[in-house]
């Protein structure tokens, strides 16, 4: 297979998964007023509970598969051998955490008994998701291109056919159908890149063990991500806490892409890499990856502080003005995430070294959970917010310090001041304009575009030279486009 650009698998990347999160941050303001804070609250409770099962029903097979596929890119019989038995392994865990599901529903019949049924589909989902394969591959363009089709439609049946805070099932039903379509779609893709193996070749349960251990991470992480919402309502005793808390989150995750996308393009790099024994291929990537972190992290962070008054009022409307200091709590945790992503996904994980990247992931679960118990019952909301930043600065640290002999730390950390001091300026700017400005999205949009320029010239003027070739990269390209369309 030919080598892949790892610029262009980012952008395909990037685009596919702000399709994933962006569609239900476009419905946000129309959602957050028709279903109200309370059924919001819901909608975040129900699915974080059915989410630990769908955890379960995945285990880790979605980082085992891309990464063994990465492996064996090449070679179209292996290849379908990892893709079978990967996917009969998937088939038959979901069986086993649906049934289970099935046991927790009806046994204890919950209150919105009818969203709980319809989280049956999103469990499906786990059989049917086949998009690890072609980010093993590096085949982003695949995914991007169905998936676009499908988030659209759910786009167009959110804003005509939810029409009141009676339409929650509807709502969650129309989210989970079209997830499962979009699936199911690229399967199509699936007859091109396979070839016949033989009964005898299917051994899907051999790699049960290396399986888990890529499993052990992800549940950590994912265990304190939905375990503020699940505190928040044990602690609280009601929906709008998680209603205030989801909205927050929604926004960060959606800027996080920007960054954490990288990690699903370089993952199949780093894995080939470390496979041909390439140690300075995967330390230059490594240098450059963290650096990308911080040329877009610490921007983020600022970038979602300095914005937060101006656009959360116009953005959701009354009634979520707590949302505001819930969004400057959490945007911190955008360089936090964006520096444990390189270190323990595009780094640890490729390496095959999941167990150290589990032990640091548990230690953050452990210290959520702490700051959980001691901060949510005074503060609710808030408090899960700054127990998530605690936990994923202490993930970053004790990652770093995990990996501190293989890549020093002197060129890790080497690019914070230029960009630190650029999204610094760039924030006074925005706080400016917040004071200034109407709250309308007009007035955020502005706000964006001026804080970007900013951050950018002062890049310029500090002659970043991580910023200058990929711009120098980008305006080339566009260049050479454009004539070959006059030519």
């Amino acid at each position: 297979m030919k080598e892949k650009n790892v610029k262009k698998n980012y952008i395909y990347n990037v685009a596919y998964q702000l399709l994933v999160i962006i569609t239900p941050l476009l419905t946000a303001p129309y959602i957050s007023r028709v279903l109200g804070v309370d059924g919001i609250g819901v909608f975040s409770y129900v699915t974080a509970i059915a989410a630990f099962f769908i955890i379960f029903a995945t285990l880790g097979t979605s980082t085992y598969g891309q990464r063994e596929i990465s492996y064996v890119q090449a070679d179209a019989h292996r290849r379908s051998v990892v893709f079978w038995n990967t996917v009969i392994f998937r088939c038959t865990s979901t069986a086993i955490f649906l049934l289970i599901y099935g046991i927790f529903v009806f046994a204890l019949r919950p209150e919105w008994m009818i969203i709980y049924i319809i989280q049956f589909i999103e469990i499906i989902n786990v059989a049917c998701d086949t998009s690890w394969f072609f980010q093993g591959l590096e085949e982003f363009g695949k995914i991007v291109g169905r998936n676009a089709i499908f988030r659209l439609i759910n786009l167009a049946m959110v804003f005509t056919l939810i029409k009141d805070e009676n339409d929650l099932a509807l709502y969650t039903a129309a989210t989970a159908i079209i997830t499962m379509a979009g699936h199911v779609s690229l399967w199509a893709y699936l007859p091109k890149y396979l070839t016949r193996i033989s009964k005898s070749e299917l051994t899907p349960f051999a790699d049960t063990h290396v399986i888990l251990g890529l499993f052990l991470p992800t549940i950590a992480v994912q265990i304190y991500q939905y375990l503020d919402k699940i505190m928040i309502r044990l602690i609280n005793g009601g929906s709008t806490e998680n209603g205030y808390y989801e909205q927050a989150m929604r926004i960060t995750k959606m800027v996080l892409v920007l960054v954490t996308s990288m990690s699903t393009v370089m993952v199949p790099r780093i894995g080939r890499y470390f496979e041909e024994g390439n140690k300075d291929a995967i330390r230059n990537a490594m240098y450059k990856a963290y650096r990308f972190a911080w040329f877009l992290g610490l921007p983020l962070m600022f970038g979602l502080f300095g914005i937060a008054d101006n656009f959360i009022p116009w953005f959701y409307g009354p009634g979520y003005e707590k949302v505001i200091v819930l969004l400057k709590i959490v945007s911190a945790i955008t360089v936090a995430i964006s520096i444990n992503n390189v270190t323990g996904i595009q780094y640890l994980v490729p390496t095959k070294r999941e167990n150290l990247y589990t032990k640091t992931v548990l230690y953050g679960a452990v210290i959520n959970f702490c700051f959980n118990l001691m901060l949510i019952p005074k503060l609710s909301s808030y408090g899960a917010a700054i127990a998530s930043v605690i936990a994923e600065a202490s993930i970053a640290i004790i990652q770093l310090f995990v990996i501190r002999k293989e890549l020093e730390i002197k060129h890790i950390i080497a690019p914070i001041p230029k960009y630190l001091f650029s999204a610094a300026m760039m924030l006074l700017l925005l706080i400016v304009e917040s004071r200034l400005l109407p709250n309308t999205i007009i007035a955020t949009f502005i706000m964006i575009v001026s804080g970007a320029a900013v951050y950018f010239i002062l890049l310029l003027i500090l002659a970043d030279s991580f910023f200058i070739e990929n711009a120098k990269s980008v305006i080339n390209k566009i260049s050479s486009k454009l004539s070959g369309v006059k030519k």
